[in-house]
């Protein structure tokens, strides 16, 4: 075969397979055709450069596409093509360094480096400099990726080379972001995408955008990682392994999040073509993201499995830095499983801090010293403690975790020191920097989720309030925590500042520190700590409770009969009564004299959010309710009541036999009086509705942007798993809680009449996710919603006596208590405040 070209027509080949490399940034697709047809004239006419570049525009098509073995045969065959060439053959191996770096060789891609430097020349050294960036960040070796991109932007800025440059400015912004230099590697990721975009390098300008989750995940910067995500999913959906390699760096940002059950599905949808392009240093870190989500789920020992499995990995692709990482895993596995075992390993963990530290992960290494200090601290090694303390202290985090894990150190030192208010400080600030942008988060469940980092800091900060015994700070610190915790602005919560709202009520806000449950009361003259005695104790009375009374409602007919689905049906028993008294005893004996027979605001904590509280003995009767927050609730109450002749709708869902006839009555008993003048809009037209025309979920969902009250009659549904796809059944569907929160406005009363549906789950205190909880995010000012499995003839009964008496001036939960003690049905309870008498005259609709 020829070597160079001879003739026009070997000249053209060769032109036209170095325009099939430049196009494959542009149109991969358009440069694979191209080149193939010139790898085809090329063999026929044995042109041996022309076969060579050829093979090279094919390598680098089939690595946009994310075929990477494909890519290096190509390679392959296009540096034996050029024997003879060596300038041809060292642009192939030039391009086959990033390949072989992400097949899980990058040792092997620097040694074909050095192989190709000494035949190029020019601005081929400088994308040479490029392309060993890729490796050398694989290794862990970012300063010198930083230090090769930087000669390369330099010599390409210019010179005509977009592609390059912007491939230069990508590498730099991703060694940058490990170095936690953020804004640096945000601004090179920014250019990456303006030069390549104004080239037309469309992929690249994607690539780069799907690069910006990455940086925001790193920085701890949770919403803007979401944000990110979801514009680069659509730019890089024609590209699988793209993609694939975007998908586990988001489930990182999930497993940042607390929410390692995302995590682990959205890792599952990319290891397939992780595994199919051959992408084995993807791979590697994406089972270790799996080693850290099994752990937070709970499984350590499977987590210490697959740590060992990805630290083998690591291990046998050259990459050393990163087995430290899998080793931390491995050992916070062991000591999840055996507690002792950090008492007896103090000096393999100081050992693996200071590697951790050495390979760059400074965040993980401090994290690991404030356990080792904590440890140390509960052994009474004092000195120990403030050797591992100075060195979290001596670090200049950027990251928001390492942030958080900093003032965690500070104010554990502060409180050697015998500093509590310099301590508390420090406990604020963390807490700051833990929360910092959940705000901008839509979605509670996330945001909620997203704000764990700083629940150490708020139980160390709640144990501190505690110390002197007194009710005013343990109730500030609580308030300010659940007020971070759902993304709003901290005030300073009082009683002075509760008391005018409460108008003879009582509030009593449950705050758990460690096992240890307190109550904190406020009433209209005077504010009383009080403690309740064990957290599990109370969680565990609760379950007996739902349990008896599950057991009470359950209907031998069929699960027709209840407003709900899946109750599982045994004999009925009385015995959820001894189970009331225990819990009550418990709950509120030690309050009695503070409460007397005062109506109730309940704030729970943790599970108590499920206790059904017009059961317990003590509260028959009484108005209650229930909120996430003394700030929610004050709120809540003080949003104006509805005003005159406030719009009714009331509405049955399918499957039950009373439903109808329950909204029915509602509608009747709202009904305002004939008036003299037959065309006042406020009187109702002749037309009625049928439920199955009234209640679907887009008309339900209409409705309920311009009612002032709001009545659902349904079978009801909650979700544990995931709160915010709780819901009611209606005639086309279910209307879930996330329906909801998309609604611009919602009634100031809404009934849900429904088995479960006043259920939440609070994954920290102050964040209850549910349907009661998405209305009054909304601006619904009280909720009414069932909290256990109720009979259908019973919640007719009782929301028809509860209508009658709201319709009589009653309050919401005033009527709700009295409704409760003349139908003998308990399950049924208040949420966000206890409401205030309709105002003037009620028309009902629908």
């Amino acid at each position: 075969m020829t070597g160079r070209p001879e003739g026009t027509l070997g000249r053209e080949l060769v032109t036209a397979a170095e325009e099939a490399v430049r196009l494959c940034g542009a149109d991969p697709s358009a440069a694979r055709r191209l080149a193939g047809d010139v790898l085809a004239r090329a063999v026929t006419v044995r042109c041996a450069e022309a076969e060579s570049v050829a093979h090279r525009a094919l390598a680098l098509a089939a690595r946009e596409f994310g075929r990477l073995a494909l890519a290096a045969e190509h390679l392959g065959r296009a540096v034996d093509a050029a024997e003879g060439l060596p300038s041809r053959a060292a642009q192939a191996r030039l391009s086959l360094v990033p390949i072989l770096a992400d097949l899980g060789d990058p040792l092997g891609a620097l040694e074909v480096a050095d192989a190709a430097e000494g035949h190029l020349a020019g601005l081929d050294l400088a994308r040479l400099g490029v392309q060993r960036a890729v490796a050398l960040v694989r290794l862990g070796r970012h300063a010198e990726a930083v230090a090769r991109c930087d000669t390369a932007v330099t010599a390409l800025t210019g010179a005509g080379d977009p592609k390059f440059l912007a491939g230069a400015l990508l590498n730099r912004g991703i060694a940058l972001t490990y170095l936690e230099r953020y804004d640096a590697a945000s601004r090179d990721l920014a250019a990456c995408a303006a030069a390549a975009g104004a080239a037309g390098l469309d992929h690249v300008s994607a690539l780069a955008q799907a690069n910006l989750p990455f940086v925001a995940t790193k920085r701890g910067d949770i919403a803007s990682a979401f944000t990110a995500y979801r514009r680069a999913v659509t730019a890089l959906a024609p590209y699988p392994e793209r993609l694939a390699a975007m998908r586990a760096d988001f489930a990182d940002a999930l497993l940042a999040a607390h929410l390692p059950g995302e995590a682990r599905a959205v890792l599952a949808q990319a290891v397939p073509d992780l595994t199919a392009a051959g992408a084995q240093v993807t791979l590697a870190e994406s089972r270790l993201v799996l080693a850290q989500i099994e752990l937070l789920q709970g499984d350590p020992r499977q987590a210490y499995v697959t740590a060992v499995h990805a630290a083998a990995e690591l291990t046998a692709q050259g990459r050393l830095t990163w087995v430290s990482l899998a080793e931390e895993t491995m050992f916070r596995a062991r000591q999840a499983e055996n507690p002792a075992h950090a008492a007896r390993s103090l000096t393999e963990a100081r050992a693996l801090a200071a590697r951790l530290a050495a390979d760059g992960w400074a965040g993980p290494a401090a994290a690991l010293r404030l356990t080792t200090a904590e440890t140390t601290l509960t052994l009474g090694k004092i000195a120990d403690t403030r050797a591992e303390l100075a060195h979290v202290l001596s670090g200049r985090p950027a990251a928001r975790a390492h942030r958080v894990v900093l003032r965690h150190a500070a104010a554990l030192n502060r409180c050697l020191d015998g500093d509590i208010p310099g301590a508390q400080a420090e406990l604020r600030a963390g807490l700051r920097a833990a929360t910092e942008g959940n705000d901008r988060l839509a979605d509670p469940a996330v945001r909620a989720h997203a704000v764990r980092d700083g629940e150490r800091l708020a139980d160390f900060g709640l144990g501190l309030a505690l110390l002197d015994d007194e009710p005013e700070p343990v109730l500030a610190w609580a308030e300010h925590w659940r007020a971070l915790a759902r993304g709003r602005r901290t005030r300073r919560v009082t009683p002075d500042h509760l008391r005018p709202a409460l108008r003879g009520a009582a509030l009593v806000e449950l705050v758990r520190h460690g096992d240890a449950l307190t109550a904190v009361v406020v009433t209209e003259s005077h504010c009383a700590l009080r403690r309740l005695g064990s957290l599990t104790t109370a969680t565990e009375a609760t379950l007996r409770l739902r349990h008896a009374l599950r057991r009470a409602t359950a209907d031998p007919a069929g699960p027709d009969r209840l407003r709900g689905r899946d109750h599982r049906l045994t004999p009925a028993s009385p015995a959820w009564h001894p189970a009331a008294a225990a819990l009550a005893a418990q709950l509120l004996g030690p309050l009695a004299r503070d409460i007397g027979d005062r109506p109730l605001v309940l704030v729970p904590t943790g599970a108590l959010h499920t206790v059904p509280w017009p059961a317990l003995p003590p509260l028959r009767g009484r108005p209650l309710c229930v909120a996430a927050s003394a700030a929610s609730w004050l709120a809540a109450a003080r949003r104006p009541p509805v005003g005159p002749s406030p719009h009714v709708i009331a509405v049955a869902g399918p499957g039950l036999a009373h439903a109808a006839a329950e909204a029915a009555a509602v509608r009747r008993v709202h009904r305002a009086p004939e008036p003299s003048d037959p065309h006042d809009p406020h009187v109702p037209s002749d037309r009625s509705e049928t439920p199955e025309e009234a209640a679907t979920v887009s008309g339900v969902l209409d409705a309920l942007g311009e009612a002032g009250v709001a009545h659902i009659a349904a079978h009801g549904r909650f979700c544990a798993r995931s709160p915010l796809l709780s819901s009611v059944a209606l005639h086309d569907g279910p209307l879930m809680a996330y329906d909801v929160l998309a609604l611009a406005r919602v009634p100031w009363l809404v009934v849900l009449s429904a088995c479960d549906a006043g259920m939440a789950y609070a994954p920290v205190d102050g964040t209850p996710l549910g349907l009661p909880g998405a209305f009054l995010d909304r601006g619904s000012a009280c909720v009414v919603a069932g909290l256990l499995p109720v009979r259908d003839e019973e919640a007719h009964a009782l929301m028809t006596t509860f209508h009658s008496l709201l319709a009589r001036g009653g309050g919401p939960a005033e009527a709700l208590a009295a409704a409760g003690e003349r139908t003998a049905v308990p399950g049924f309870m208040c949420f966000g405040s206890l409401g205030r008498p309709l105002t003037g005259r009620p028309v009902a609709t629908q």
